[in-house]
């Protein structure tokens, strides 16, 4: 689903948007840290707090409410000939234990040396099961 350029692209950017909506529908998107493989997207909760409650953040309780979900990573440049972007859609998942969980883990470990001082074993992840991709512009990696 996602060609070669497609990847090499996503591999090249190091934040995308993620975008979630509730079961009403209410869009939330965030920026966030990702690793591709194969037909996965995977997201990572770390352990920055991002708010002082127990309760999960608004993207795993989006999730939970309504898995349909997209990403975005796009490059932006005032040469208007480097603009591109790619576009994954598809269903969610949380992961909270288990092989596929430790593999996205240690891929997103290998891609943000930031996470790899952080404890992410028992923290989910996100799995974006890609279904449709769609891309524009220059998706070059030679910039």
């Amino acid at each position: 689903m996602i060609s070669a350029g497609q990847a090499a692209f996503l591999t090249a950017q190091r934040v995308g948007r993620l975008a979630s909506a509730d079961i009403r529908g209410r869009p939330h998107v965030v920026p966030v840290c990702f690793a591709i493989d194969g037909g996965n997207l995977y997201v990572t909760i770390d352990e920055k707090p991002k708010q002082a409650s127990a309760r999960p953040l608004k993207r795993l309780r989006n999730v939970m409410a309504n898995p349909a979900v997209a990403f975005v990573a796009d490059r932006y440049s005032e040469d208007w000939r480097e603009l591109g972007w790619v576009m994954l859609r598809g269903n969610a998942e949380i992961l909270t234990r288990g092989h596929e969980h430790d593999h996205a883990q240690e891929l997103l470990r290998n891609r943000y040396p930031q996470y790899r001082t952080m404890q992410l074993s028992e923290l989910p992840v996100i799995a974006l099961r890609v279904e449709t991709t769609t891309s524009w512009g220059n998706l070059s990696t030679e910039h």
